[in-house]
């Protein structure tokens, strides 16, 4: 079992910047490959970013790709998420998840799940 808590999320302005953290339960957090998904009101939930089990490896959604990047630290039990020049159509309630697998992008493919943090920008 691992417990997912979310937190970092706010109100900020268009271009600005806000670093995600999602800390995780039990020592068996660097078993899981890591993944942040994003779900914006009357829209369904999207992948966003995934990082391999050890942090070597990662993995964007192209609508993200060169602002966001997502990193962990096993010591930690923690998974970041740093998104910078955000835009109004990041708002968003944001989901980190683990998986047993790297570059998962489906919802399903994922096993545990935090209760997610707000964002929202305003323009």
């Amino acid at each position: 079992q691992v417990q997912l808590v979310e937190s970092g999320g706010g109100l900020v302005q268009a271009g600005g910047s806000l670093r995600l953290s999602c800390a995780a339960s039990g020592r068996t957090f660097s078993s899981y490959c890591m993944g942040w998904f994003r779900q914006a009101p009357g829209k369904e939930r999207e992948f966003v970013a995934a990082i391999s089990w050890s942090g070597g490896r990662t993995y964007y959604a192209d609508s993200v790709q060169g602002r966001f990047t997502i990193s962990r630290d096993n010591a930690k039990n923690t998974v970041y998420l740093q998104i910078n020049s955000l835009k109004p159509e990041d708002t968003a309630v944001y989901y980190c998840a683990a998986a047993t697998e790297f570059r998962r992008v489906a919802i399903s493919q994922y096993d545990y799940w935090g209760q997610g943090t707000q964002v929202t920008v305003s323009s």
